[in-house]
Formats: structure tokens, sequence, C-alpha cells
């Protein structure tokens, strides 16, 4: 077995309980592992962690990750490159993303152990944000890209393309454009339906719609989805998984498509979407 990567998300609280439990675990039976300290893994510098951790590129066969969504969220998505499973461990409160609790851990480990574990790839969204005939950004998104209004603004107006056909215009606080696995995350709170995290589409949800009409609009993920920014000197802002964010004028264009890079997420047989999906939403 080649190293696994623990990245703990060292503000949580219990952290280094967990941490060492895990590492107790492996030592035990002669694992090889890779603890990532703070000093090497800053989650608040606009860095990737592909860069800030490029020496431990091609040495894991897994990387576990200690902390909440967010923290899942960041590595996922910033070391979809590496083409490394990442196993959740959750330190958060919902924890979709998370595979596992802490009360679960060891018996979990074992599988790991002893290779009794699978992956599923989660497919991923691409923005390309222009202004004008300048492109501005390019982003990768595990769970969603939305375009919403600023602290104090009032409605915005978002246009939206499928294919370059004209679908609709959405006036209210926004716009949110979610792949299945963030079906659970924004745009569940946002009124949007839930959808099986394998499956490959997107899910476009106004927030808080000025209309009684707009409702979810499931679309191919083999589809482009193209928005057009209506801001008349308004606050808007583009943020991608609720962690990067950016901010737009009147008529930015934000083009959204499936991206080539696949995050791969650990499972085990004996849990499924559906029980994890029961389990979290009565807590």
């Amino acid at each position: 077995m080649k190293e696994i990567g623990v990245i703990p998300n060292w503000h949580k609280n219990n952290t280094t309980l967990v941490v060492d439990k895990i590492k107790n675990f492996f030592m035990q039976r002669r694992v090889p592992l890779q603890i990532v300290t703070s000093e090497q893994a800053d989650f608040y510098s606009s860095i990737s962690l592909a860069d800030q951790l490029s020496d431990l590129y091609d040495r894991l066969e897994m990387i576990i990750v200690v902390g909440g969504d967010g923290t899942i969220l960041r590595v996922a998505r910033d070391l979809a490159c590496w083409n490394v499973p990442v196993l959740g461990i959750n330190l958060g409160h919902k924890g979709f993303l998370a595979e596992i609790e802490v009360e679960q851990m060891e018996r979990f480990l074992q599988y790991i152990a002893t290779r009794q574990y699978d992956f599923q790839e989660r497919m991923m969204l691409e923005a390309r944000l222009y202004r004008g005939e300048e492109e501005l950004g390019n982003y990768l998104a595990l769970n969603d890209i939305v375009v919403a209004r600023g602290p104090f603004s009032r409605n915005i107006k978002v246009d939206s393309f499928i294919n370059n056909d004209f679908m609709e215009s959405y006036s209210g606080d926004g716009i949110i454009i979610a792949t299945p696995t963030g079906s659970t995350a924004y745009s569940l709170s946002a009124g949007g339906p839930i959808v099986n995290p394998t499956m490959e589409l997107f899910i476009i949800t106004p927030i808080c719609p000025h209309s009684l009409y707009n409702r979810s609009v499931i679309v191919d993920g083999l589809d482009t989805i193209n928005l057009k920014v209506d801001s008349r000197q308004v606050q808007v802002v583009l943020t991608v998984d609720g962690q990067v964010r950016f901010a737009l004028e009147d008529d930015d264009r934000i083009f959204i498509s499936r991206a080539d890079q696949k995050v791969m997420l650990v499972c085990f047989h004996e849990n499924s979407f559906y029980r994890l999906l029961h389990q979290k939403l009565k807590a």
C-alpha cells in the first residue's frame, strides 16, 4: 500500500484527538501515513492545495479528510487533478460529503486497512467568467456555482440560456447551478430537488424568486448553461462552492459546463446514499 494522506482541519474541535486515533490505528498495522500539518496546508490561502502539497503528488493511495463539508469540498476540488480517492470523516454538522462519522471511525478504518472499499466518481462544474471578450476567471466546483445579490442590494436579474437558447429571466436574490452532489447543499435549502449524486446533470434553482411560477429545472450534463447578469448598479457576487467569491458587473457572462475532471469519493458497501440521506435529514 502506498501512503495514506490525512488532511485535517486543525481549526475544528476534537481534530487532534481524531487524528491521533487515526495515526495509532495505522501505525499498529504498519500502514504508511502522511499527516498534513497546518503549516503545510493553509485552507485560508488562495493558493491551491495541489500547489501547497506538491511534494505529496503521486505518493498517496488515499486522502482522509478530517473536518466538515467545507473542508472536504476544498480538498476534493483542489486535489481532483491528482485522481486520488478522498474519504471524509465528519467533524461538522450535517456532513453530506463525509462517508463516516467519528463514532464509526475505527470500523471503517479497518475496511481501509484491508482494502474493503470502493469509490464513486462525482461530476464537477467548470465555470468560465467573461467581461466583454476578456475571460476573467475559470473555476471548478463540486457543489455549485451561485450568482446572488450582495448583502445590501435589491433584487437582481439573471438571464439564462441553455445551449444558446433562451430559457428564463430570473428576478430575485439570484440563481444556483448545482451538481447532483450539491443538490443536498444550498440548492436544497432554496427548494431544489434531491438527486442521487452519481448522476450527471445540472440543477438550476432560483433563490427567493420574485415570481410564483419559478421552479428548479433539471438540465442534461452535456448541456452548456450561459448566465448573463443584469445588475444595473446593484451588487452581484459569483460564488464557487461557497468558498471562492468574485464581484460581478452588468452584462458579465458565466458559461457553465461539465468539467473534464471528476472527484473520487471513497464509499463502503454497507453505506448507501439513501440510508445516509435518511440519517442526515432526520438529524
